[in-house]
Order: structure tokens, then sequence, then C-alpha cells
């Protein structure tokens, strides 16, 4: 076989697969905890737009902090952190406090506009820190492919509400298509998974399981959540369905059985395809039906 049977049970998701990303605000420290034993794929600690500006220093300091610190269970806390954005006077004293936290597992740059904001960001961190830049305007995303071939770009995720703010379009799919196809063509110009997309705003998970479907529909690979109750629904939608999953085991079974020959044209999309569901599934814990 190619790949081997997935194993259900918990596990870390590494980040380029990580499907749900969950901003917790920076102002509420008592709740870091609770992120980190979520469902989330990833956690964002919010230092930006979550924060008002005569709180920063104070919001930044207990994010540095609890990344110096360990859960109950001896543990470190790791965390991603949503800083703000480069052009921001908030943005240097951000890095400084963060280029030595332990458990800092990667920064979320508010506001990617230009390629030169990712390396810069990447190198003042001591060029070893992924930078995911979110990109919120109509410069961010017709300069999308250039910020995602920047020295430190990871992913790139799509701050939907302030581009929709920055534009006057709507949240309709229609509207929104442009800029998510954009985001997902950039990331595979540039090498990097699938894009992040924006969060759905509200409680229900109805219409939360709606708009992941279109996330993935779209081809992006991840979502920003806004409740840690969201995270589940991301989860599940955005993994391989079961029914994929054994479609895509048979498959390279049969392939395996016949001496990996290539029959048709067909083969090779059909090949890739059951390889990378195969890889999902492993990394995700999605069992195919019948095994």
């Amino acid at each position: 076989m190619n790949a081997p049977l997935p194993t259900s049970g918990p596990r870390e998701i590494a980040p380029e697969l990580a499907r749900s990303w969950l901003l917790v605000a920076a102002t509420k420290p008592e709740t870091f905890d609770d992120a980190a034993r979520s469902h989330a794929d990833a956690v964002v600690l919010d230092v930006e737009d979550a924060v008002d500006a005569s709180h920063k220093d104070s919001a930044r300091d207990d994010v540095v902090r609890w990344l110096h610190g360990s859960a109950a269970d001896g543990r470190p806390n790791r965390a991603w952190v949503r800083i703000n954005d480069a052009t921001s006077e908030h943005w240097s004293p951000d890095l400084d406090g963060l280029r030595d936290a332990p458990g800092l597992q990667g920064v979320m740059l508010a506001k990617t506009e230009f390629g030169g904001q990712v390396m810069d960001t990447f190198n003042r961190l001591g060029a070893r820190v992924p930078v995911v830049a979110l990109v919120e305007s109509a410069v961010g995303i017709e300069n999308a492919t250039e910020i995602a071939r920047a020295k430190g770009a990871f992913r790139l995720a799509f701050g939907s509400g302030d581009f929709r703010r920055d534009t006057g379009m709507s949240a309709d799919r229609e509207a929104m298509a442009y800029p998510r196809a954009r985001l997902v063509i950039s990331s595979r110009a540039g090498g990097l998974p699938g894009p992040i997309d924006g969060p759905t705003v509200g409680s229900s998970h109805p219409i939360l399981r709606e708009q992941s479907a279109i996330t993935v529909s779209m081809g992006m690979t991840g979502k920003l959540c806004l409740q840690s109750d969201q995270t589940p629904v991301v989860n599940e939608v955005i993994s391989p369905t079961r029914t994929d999953v054994e479609w895509a085991y048979e498959f390279l079974e049969d392939f395996d059985a016949r001496g990996r020959i290539v029959r048709d044209g067909s083969d090779l999309p059909r090949l890739g395809r059951a390889r990378k569901i195969m890889q999902l599934a492993e990394a995700f814990g999605v069992l195919p039906v019948t095994h």
C-alpha cells in the first residue's frame, strides 16, 4: 500500500495542514488555557484587532508571560500570535516581546500588503519563526503572489471583514469568490499550503457548516474561528469524508495490485488525489467506512 490506514485518536496537527485557527483576545488571559485545550488545530492569541491601543502593552505582556509558562500537566504553553501590522507603532514592540518566547509557534501578520513586510517580520524574529500573512485589503489581494513568495511566508489568510470594509463588497459567495481564488492561486504559485479563509460571524452552526463548505470548494484548507465551539465543525467539514477515504484506499489498493501500472491519462490525477486524501486522513484520524 502507498499509505497506511490512519488510526483514530487525538493528535497534534501540523500547522501546514491546520484547519481551524482559533482567534483568542489577548485581553482575556484567563481563557488561554481553555483555548489550548480546545479542538482548534491552531490557537492564535490576538494582540491586534481584539486589543484597544491603550491596552496593547499589557495584553502583549500577558501573552509573552503565558508563552513562557506551562500547563498543569507540565506541557509548555504553545500558540501563534496575531501581531500588529508592519506600519503600526506596535509592530516593533510586538516582535521585541515575542522574539525569545519559547512557546511561540509563529505569528500572523495583520494587514499584510507587501512581501517586504513578511520578510522584515521574519528577519526580525531571527529568521526562524513562520509568518502567516493575513491579507485584508485590495492592495494585499493584488499583491498576494508577491506576499506568498516572500521569505518567511508560511501560509496566507483572508481577513474577509476588513477586506469588505476596504472595498465595499458584500459577504455573498459570488462577491468573495475573486479574493478567495486569488489567495488560492497565489499560494500555489508561491509553493505554500492552501490558504486560511476568513471567519464566520455568529453562533449558527448550520451557517458555519455551509460557509466552511464554501471554503473547501474554493480550494482553501483552513478557516479562522472566533469561538471555540466553531472548531470541531470546521475540522469536520474541511477533513476528507469517510467515503472519500474509502475511495482513496480502494483505488490505491487496486493500483498496487496491478503493479502500479498507469492504464490511461485519468490514472495520474486520480492517483494524486487518492494519495492526498490518505495523507490528510492519516493526519486527521479519519477512518474509511468499512476498514
